[in-house]
């Protein structure tokens, strides 16, 4: 997931505030507007990416856990039907 243009990370170094893109350091004053616009959509869609990795692994903790539940459910079911007389 983290190619060279993902690999946008903003610092603060002296009160200036700098940007590392593919190992590289830019000063954020020295970018262009198209740049600025470009970087943060970069780090908005790394902060969904983050989101949606943690919400997919509750949904798969989530499915494991109901799947369990309905694994032991189908062990159970004979115990209950010869209670029943089923």
């Amino acid at each position: 997931m983290k190619d060279n243009l993902a690999m946008a990370k903003q610092e603060k170094t002296d009160q200036k505030q700098t940007v590392v893109i593919s190992g590289e350091e830019h000063n954020v004053e020295d970018l262009s507007q198209e740049q600025i616009v470009l970087l943060n959509h970069v780090a908005d869609l790394e902060s969904k990416i983050r989101q949606i990795s943690f919400n997919l692994d509750q949904a798969h903790g989530g499915r494991n856990h109901f799947m369990s539940l309905l694994t032991a459910s189908f062990v159970a079911e004979p115990e209950v039907k010869e209670k029943t007389g089923g």
